[in-house]
């Protein structure tokens, strides 16, 4: 009778095992690319018309791709249309919109743990060229991209990589945007846009260029202030500041690759600097003074951002 029992018991068990087992098959569904994931969300779906406008839905499907989407919600698209001057999506050049759907995807897969505060590029690139657009990713509270989108719902994982849903639409950035954006630069944006200049840099910088622009750190600024004997900026005289402002943009879009050694670099001053690359990259200004290059290639729509350690000085 035990033996029965026993065997009755082993029975029942087997088959309450293969019941469970049957149940999580039917009920664990299948990972869905992010082309499927954007499309089976509803707050996505002005992003997935835009997708499919631009022809990216294949390139978004692929099994052998791997990406990092910061989807922009309904919301933000009808913001961004709004704002550009568009009445619907259909408004929206074709190329443009590729450009703006592109600006947000990221090479690889990046967990929002992996998002560290820096720049990273995306799958846009500068014009014709092969040089991919820049994105400002700041992790200090949440993470920010490019000063101004937020990540409202982070890591839906994606067969082919993730997704992160985002407020705003990332617009195409300009060397403005890179500045702005940045904290380790307020202190050059407190300089362009004084209110005493004569110059609109906000304007010129977001205009079409392309520009180069060496930007200093807010270090950088500060030992300047120490050098010079000043309190402040606005203990430099205006036309002094423009001077010295004009001297950190070149005319071009001109990358690290293209910096050669003793390159004499003329700067929208009408003054020059020189490259030095014997001891790392560097600039020594028209006084002699040595600045390095501490970060390059940060690129935008119209033109590149290299950072410099020390505010460059032009002949005064």
């Amino acid at each position: 009778m035990r033996n029965r029992f026993f065997q009755f018991f082993m029975v029942m068990v087997a088959s309450a095992v293969l019941t469970s087992c049957s149940k999580d098959d039917d009920t664990t569904p299948s990972e869905q690319n992010i082309y499927q994931t954007a499309k089976a969300n509803p707050d996505l779906s002005s992003l997935v018309a835009a997708i499919d406008k631009a022809g990216l839905s294949d390139e978004l499907s692929n099994s052998a791709a791997s990406f990092t989407v910061f989807a922009p919600t309904n919301d933000a698209f009808s913001a961004f249309l709004s704002a550009n001057g568009f009445n619907s999506l259909n408004d929206v050049p074709v190329d443009v919109l590729t450009s703006v759907l592109l600006n947000h995807v990221v090479d690889g897969k990046k967990m929002a743990a992996d998002l560290i505060t820096g720049y990273v590029n995306t799958l846009a690139t500068f014009g014709s060229t092969t040089s991919h657009l820049s994105l400002y990713v700041n992790t200090s509270a949440g993470v920010t991209l490019n000063g101004s989108s937020k990540v409202t719902a982070a890591d839906v994982k994606a067969s082919n990589g993730v997704v992160h849903v985002v407020d705003q639409v990332i617009g195409l950035p300009t060397v403005v945007t890179f500045a702005i954006s940045n904290p380790d630069f307020s202190t050059l944006v407190q300089a362009l846009t004084r209110p005493d200049l004569s110059t609109d840099f906000v304007s010129i910088l977001s205009g079409a260029g392309p520009f180069t622009v060496f930007a200093p750190t807010n270090a950088a600024f500060s030992a300047l202030l120490t050098e010079l004997g000043a309190s402040s900026l606005n203990d430099i005289d205006a036309t002094t500041l423009e001077k010295v402002l004009t001297y950190h943009v070149v005319s071009g879009n001109i990358l690290a690759e293209s910096l050669s050694n003793n390159q004499v670099v003329g700067t929208l001053n009408g003054d020059s600097f020189t490259i030095h690359l014997m001891s790392g990259a560097q600039i020594m200004d028209a006084n002699d003074r040595t600045s390095n290059i501490i970060a390059t290639d940060v690129q935008g729509s119209n033109g590149v951002v290299h950072v410099i350690d020390k505010v460059i000085l032009p002949t005064l």
